[in-house]
């Protein structure tokens, strides 16, 4: 059943401040990064790189793996230390490394780019929600794009990794984030979010803490319902039912329209919709701004993350929605 529900777009806080590509990122340089170096905000360097990937693999994302020390990832450290009944410090030192070192496996492999990589359809989105709604799917724009998706990084940083390599050909090899081989997730019993803090946490039905993924969170004019709900319903690759009237930046002139599913949908690759009216979890076509921007009021993710989550959160779960 197609149900409609509120276009959590993102509301920019203002301009996000993406970290650079650092110097010197080679499957050599980050694979044999020395394993014990401090780091936190003014680190830089291979070893920021591989602590990003392993975070990821551990279920503590940063969102996207970029390279660069910021919010999401100070966030995800903070949230692996409490998990592992660490100091709390938002940075790596020795004892972190030695948790994160547990994994043994390589930060960076290579990867031969397959025909279903490339082979799309592949087509730009307009930012005109009118202009979406004529399209028959919401795939990705590029080939580039759909890797650093599948690979949970951002498209700067696959092309750092890869210069004068084609990512448009089949039977290309190039370097990846080893991102793919992880223990999926265990059944989960409760979700919370936190306002404060733009994280999603997820725990078992033990009540071990098992995941966090940063998350947008609500803006000003659609702030987050606090308090204590349930997911009511899941949605893979959901159609989006916009209505303008729901919205207080709609453009004037807009009518309802039908968006069609796909990865650059409004809510991404699925929708987890809550006992709350118009509320869900969802993912997102715009990684990169996840953590660092508003929404309507929804919980947006990545995709990979909202992915995950649907394998693991049955309906009926409880939802925590917290400041």
């Amino acid at each position: 059943m197609i149900r409609q529900f509120i276009f959590c777009v993102v509301v920019a806080i203002g301009a996000p401040v993406f970290a650079a590509p650092q110097p010197n990122l080679s499957i050599d340089t980050v694979n044999a990064s020395d394993k014990t170096p401090a780091v936190s905000a003014k680190s830089r360097g291979p070893a920021v790189l591989r602590a990003q990937i392993l975070l990821d693999r551990a279920h503590y994302g940063v969102g996207e793996i970029d390279g660069g020390f910021g919010s999401n990832m100070r966030a995800a450290i903070t949230g692996f230390q409490r998990k592992r009944g660490l100091e709390q410090t938002g940075a790596i030192g020795k004892q972190t490394w030695a948790a994160l070192n547990e994994d043994q496996a390589p930060a960076l492999i290579n990867y031969t780019i397959q025909d279903a990589d490339v082979a799309g359809p592949f087509e730009p989105i307009p930012t005109d929600m009118m202009e979406k709604a004529n399209l028959q799917a919401l795939s990705f724009a590029t080939p580039l794009e759909g890797l650093a998706e599948k690979f949970h990084a951002s498209p700067a940083l696959l092309k750092r990794l890869n210069p004068g390599k084609d990512f448009t050909r089949a039977g290309e090899q190039i370097v990846v984030p080893n991102v793919l081989d992880t223990e999926p997730l265990p059944k989960a019993g409760r979700v919370v979010v936190s306002k404060a803090q733009h994280t999603l946490t997820l725990f078992d039905t033990t009540g071990q803490e098992i995941a966090q993924f940063p998350a947008s969170t609500g803006s000003e004019h659609d702030p987050l319902p606090i308090g204590t709900w349930a997911i009511k319903l899941i949605s893979e690759r959901p159609v989006f039912f916009y209505n303008p009237q729901l919205f207080w930046d709609a453009t004037p002139g807009h009518q309802k329209a039908r968006i069609a599913a796909g990865p650059n949908n409004p809510v991404g690759l699925a929708w987890l919709e809550l006992t709350k009216p118009h509320y869900g979890i969802h993912g997102t076509p715009e990684p990169s701004g996840i953590g660092k921007t508003q929404s309507h009021g929804c919980i947006r993710v990545t995709n990979w993350d909202v992915t995950a989550l649907l394998k693991s959160v049955p309906t009926g779960t409880e939802v925590v929605l917290e400041e």
